[in-house]
């Protein structure tokens, strides 16, 4: 039967079953060639493959070689009994192996098959330093003088030839219809993680895991400190830790954010003494303050409202702290808090120093960055070999952290890096300071050269430097602190003395502030109770000199508001107001007979300040009173307040004691008036002098 397609071609299918080519051949001889050859095979393992092998084929061939409709029922049967012939026949050529021979040393020789080539692509290049390399450059040169010759050469003859191209066939298939089906899924970013990392991860070998299951008890007790040690673990543990802290001070963090305190709808009634009832009693106290606050804001902006109401002031709700943490560890006990400093970018990192302020005392020191998100632990730790004294955050860097310390070291850290090491410091400097660096700040300057910030310190040793960064951290001096004699009036039966010699002409620095209008313009304490005036553009002589104070000068502050205005305290106890215009102070605060450590001014009104001396935390309002502290907060009987700072966006007060604690007290009821951000003019201050001398 033959097809044909429309153009007369021969499509006829080619049958899948082909005879076999030698019918002559009887399906028993090669059965007995099969068991001949099973004859020769030395090997009882490789006879029985092979007898398999062989039996296979001559069954296929036997079912081949019959025709369609001949073959016998019992035709494939007697071929399959066949087998059992064989094995007999197997089972009668084994041979026995004696225990001498058993034990005979057998030599068994491993040869190398020959090479089998997969790919075999010869290479169009050669090595000039290969045997044939003359060889082929010999046969290049013949062929490129053969292309040279060949035009007009009578020996090269072109000639056409013809290409036979084979007859093309159609032909047709058949197949099944191809079904199309939509399908949606969803993906989220963890799925494709998961995917990438097992994509990337080899599989496991038997073998390994063969090992895997043999392992001693020794290293399945070092897997948990594996899993301990990771670093996914650890980022767990601190993500994990910030969220129990947020929820554990979420009333005192609303509290210092003045949001309101949520409170948890599955907390029963029956809870009473737990953290939920304390936390709603936190709450009502705060409402309430929070009340008592706007009403005495309304009766002290209208003093008509106490007459109106026959009310008196002793009705209203004095102004007072209320604690809500500290922030504090084991590593900063027995630390003293030498220094404060907000970040400039973020309100919530706090920079911490801890070190001593007495020579006997001296250990080391330890710089802290503490954030809201965990009270309880600081988020960067670096120790220092020396007690710090002063800490600043930059402002164009937001991530570098100046430290000042006791030996007149400065150091940059890189609060980015959990490494305790310092990126830049001043030990391979030839101009760094012999005395303790008692304060340094970021100041941003403009020299002519555009705006840049730069490093100022000032330190014990009489020097007020700048520093700056190369290939390392150098300085040169902005002023050297001369002594100045203290100016004393004379009697008139009095004798001229001889002036004595001094021991050293610089006087020691202890603090500094720039003006917050004029870069150029700062403030110097001194160790002799002097505050000099002094500009950057002047390093020979000093523009004002303000004296006044006793003892040494520990802190000069400028009103960020009434620019003409600064305050200063003392080892004397007292706490000066000046003008910049007069030599001689404005006011004079004196609430204690202690040291007065720091002073700070609020950020948020002109008249405000607080001061820490040794035993108490004063806060001043000088719009209320100018003879008495409107607030004061005493300290543990074991600990002395050594430093006191403002809150940058809240109402907030941060005190510092001898004991590594740092504070944070809310501040309730404080009058806060409508233009506190606006400076007192002049006159308003010396009407406040007028007041303290009635």
């Amino acid at each position: 039967l033959q097809v044909f397609d429309d153009e007369g071609k021969d499509v006829t299918p080619r049958p899948l079953f082909h005879p076999d080519p030698d019918p002559a051949v009887r399906p028993h001889s090669r059965l007995s060639a099969a068991s001949a050859s099973f004859g020769a095979t030395g090997s009882g393992f490789l006879s029985s493959l092979s007898t398999q092998h062989t039996l296979g084929v001559n069954a296929a061939s036997i079912s081949e070689s019959v025709p369609d409709g001949s073959t016998e029922p019992g035709s494939r049967r007697d071929t399959t009994i066949s087998s059992p012939d064989v094995q007999a026949r197997r089972e009668a050529i084994k041979e026995e192996l004696t225990e001498e021979e058993l034990d005979k040393r057998v030599d068994i020789y491993l040869t190398e098959t020959e090479t089998i080539w997969i790919l075999d692509m010869p290479s169009v290049v050669v090595s000039t330093e290969s045997e044939d390399a003359a060889r082929i450059l010999e046969r290049n040169r013949v062929y490129i003088e053969i292309c040279k010759t060949r035009p007009g050469n009578d020996r090269f003859v072109e000639k056409t030839v013809q290409t036979i191209n084979g007859a093309a066939k159609n032909k047709e298939v058949q197949c099944d219809k191809i079904i199309m089906e939509d399908k949606g899924m969803t993906v989220t970013s963890w799925d494709l993680y998961n995917s990438f990392n097992t994509s990337e991860t080899e599989p496991t070998s038997k073998a390994e895991g063969s090992r895997a299951a043999a392992r001693t008890h020794e290293e399945k007790k070092c897997q948990p400190e594996a899993v301990l040690t990771s670093e996914n673990f650890q980022q767990t543990l601190f993500f994990t830790e910030r969220i129990l802290m947020e929820n554990i001070f979420q009333p005192k963090l609303a509290a210092y954010r003045q949001f309101p305190v949520l409170t948890d709808p599955d907390v029963t009634p029956e809870a009473s003494g737990t953290v939920a009832a304390v936390e709603d009693a936190e709450q009502e106290k705060h409402e309430k303050a929070k009340k008592d606050k706007k009403e005495q804001k309304e009766a002290l902006m209208d003093p008509s409202v106490l007459a109106d109401l026959n009310e008196s002031p002793e009705e209203i709700v004095p102004p007072t702290l209320e604690r809500l943490w500290s922030y504090r560890c084991d590593l900063t006990d027995s630390h003293s808090v030498s220094s404060m400093a907000w970040s400039k970018v973020n309100p919530d990192l706090l920079a911490v120093g801890y070190g001593a302020f007495d020579f006997k005392e001296q250990k080391q020191g330890l710089a802290c960055c503490w954030s809201l998100k965990n009270p309880m632990w600081p988020e960067r730790i670096f120790h220092c070999e020396h007690g710090v004294t002063a800490v600043d955050f930059s402002m164009t860097s937001p991530n570098l952290l100046a430290v000042g310390m006791y030996n007149g070291s400065v150091a940059i850290y890189d609060v980015r890096s959990r490494k305790d090491t310092a990126l830049l410091d001043s030990r391979d400097s030839s101009n760094k300071h012999t005395g303790p660096v008692w304060e340094l700040r970021w100041v941003e300057q403009d020299r002519g050269d555009g705006k840049k910030e730069r490093l100022i310190c000032i330190s014990s040793d009489g020097r007020v430097t700048e520093w700056f960064i190369q290939n390392r951290l150098d300085c040169t001096d902005l002023m050297k602190i001369r002594r100045t004699e203290s100016e004393k009036k004379k009697l008139p039966s009095e004798k001229e003395r001889k002036s004595e010699s001094l021991i050293s002409q610089r006087a020691a620095g202890m603090c500094f502030d720039f003006h917050p209008k004029d870069a150029n313009l700062y403030l110097a304490g001194t160790e002799g109770g002097h505050i000099h005036k002094c500009s950057c553009s002047c390093s020979e002589q000093f523009l004002e000199t303000y004296r006044g104070h006793k003892g040494p000068v520990y802190k000069v502050a400028w009103n960020p508001f009434s620019t003409d205005v600064f305050l200063s305290c003392s080892a004397d106890g007292s706490i000066m107001l000046w003008h910049q215009e007069s030599q001689a102070p404005i006011l004079t605060f004196s609430s204690t007979n202690t040291f007065v450590h720091d002073i700070t001014w609020s950020p948020k009104s002109a008249g405000i300040f607080a001061a820490a001396s040794e035993s108490r935390v004063d806060i001043w309002d000088l719009s209320v009173s100018v003879f008495y502290p409107v607030i004061s907060s005493s300290a543990n009987p074991r600990a002395k307040f050594t430093s006191v700072h403002f809150a940058e966006n809240t109402d907030c007060l941060l005190m510092g004691d001898s004991e590594g604690e740092v504070g944070v007290f809310e501040l309730q009821n404080l009058r806060a008036p409508g233009s506190s951000k606006v400076g007192f003019p002049r006159e308003r201050w010396w009407s406040l002098a007028a007041t303290a001398f009635l």
